[in-house]
């Protein structure tokens, strides 16, 4: 038998055996949400993760990136969170590749405690850090939403504007030279 056939036949059992257990597992119960019932509570926690990626054909002028957050809720609407990122840089000519990343807290403050859309504006500080990088500080402002398809699963769109100080003089100083980054992605609270 060869290689092909065999990882066929077991993709097709594998797919055999999910819908089997899915259709078993709906079934045994049913439960009803309301749209009042979507979002997190007190005490939850909350994992998100978003990347994106841009190429040209021939794969040697490319850049991506990925993150993921860590949250706690304090309150139904009050989150506190730890967000990391990675981000790569393939720019052709340039000889190798550049990885730059950043790990910022922040804590955000949701407009509602219920419904499938919670809009939020938070506030952060972190930092940057990497191969092109000026391992720096930074403070951010930022707002965003979710939006939930499922009671504890939602979409997200963030945009942070943040500036970078190297001491607590620049921080009120460079606000003007910040820049603005946004994120999307899924996530899910547990």
């Amino acid at each position: 038998m060869n290689t092909q056939n065999l990882i066929l036949k077991g993709g097709l059992l594998f797919l055999a055996a999910v819908l089997s257990v899915s259709a078993q597992t709906r079934s045994d119960y049913t439960t009803s949400y309301t749209r009042s019932t979507y979002g997190a509570v007190a005490g939850d926690k909350e994992l998100t993760l978003g990347g994106s990626g841009i190429s040209n054909k021939d794969f040697n002028n490319s850049s991506g990136g990925v993150n993921a957050s860590l949250g706690y809720y304090f309150t139904d609407t009050l989150e506190g969170t730890i967000r990391q990122s990675v981000s790569y840089a393939n720019p052709e000519g340039s000889g190798g590749a550049d990885w730059s990343g950043s790990t910022f807290v922040a804590l955000d403050q949701h407009l509602f405690a219920r419904g499938a859309l919670r809009p939020f504006l938070g506030i952060n500080f972190g930092g940057f850090y990497g191969d092109n990088v000026s391992d720096t500080l930074a403070a951010g402002l930022e707002a965003g939403a979710k939006f939930y398809v499922q009671p504890k699963t939602f979409l997200f769109a963030l945009v942070d504007y943040a500036w970078v100080f190297h001491n607590s003089h620049q921080a009120s100083e460079n606000f003007d030279n910040g820049a603005f980054q946004w994120t999307v992605g899924i996530g899910v609270n547990f």
